[in-house]
């Protein structure tokens, strides 16, 4: 009975090992763990290193997503605060100014238009507003902190196929 339940113990330990590895831990590990699986997902080693090379935990990305008062509030509260009819309005001109990008976005990805705009009009205003955090810092930060890191690993491999095809500087792309 001992044996079992020791068994069981270990096997349960090494169920949960990977999961753990997701987030959490020393920074400069998690880091080092990041490196591997996009190596191991295929990414060549210097694209990997050069990549990942200066990134570092941003504790001002931590304290920002921890005080985003905006999602305390009800869906009515929080609708009021973000749309008006401003953004309404500038979200029919943009529709019609990329009518053939939202069509071709539809199309290949089956993502509604409107969904896009509002997404557009909450995050940057219709790119107005960019951020000033160094978005490879602040990604890599997040998918270590284990308040979601499901959300945010994923986007930093996203990042590097990115900076694979020349889209993306890590040393100068903010958001």
């Amino acid at each position: 009975m001992r044996q079992l339940a020791a068994l069981t113990t270990a096997l349960t330990v090494l169920a949960a090992a990977p999961a753990a590895a997701q987030c959490g831990g020393g920074f400069p590990e998690f880091v080092d763990g990041l490196r591997a699986e996009a190596v191991e997902r295929g990414h060549d080693a210097r694209q990997v290193q050069s990549f990942f090379g200066a990134v570092r935990q941003d504790q001002a990305v931590l304290k920002a997503d921890r005080s985003q008062g905006i999602f305390q509030s009800g869906f009515v509260a929080f609708s009021r605060k973000l749309i008006s009819q401003d953004r309404i309005e500038r979200g029919r001109a943009m529709a019609a100014k990329y009518n053939a990008v939202f069509d071709r976005i539809e199309s290949e990805y089956g993502i509604a238009r409107g969904v896009l705009l509002a997404f557009w009009a909450f995050e940057t205003d219709y790119g107005t507003y960019q951020g000033d955090f160094n978005t490879l810092n602040a990604l890599v930060t997040l998918a270590h902190d284990c308040r979601r890191p499901e959300l945010f690993r994923p986007q930093v491999f996203s990042a590097l196929e990115l900076f694979e095809r020349g889209d993306f500087d890590p040393a100068r792309t903010t958001g």
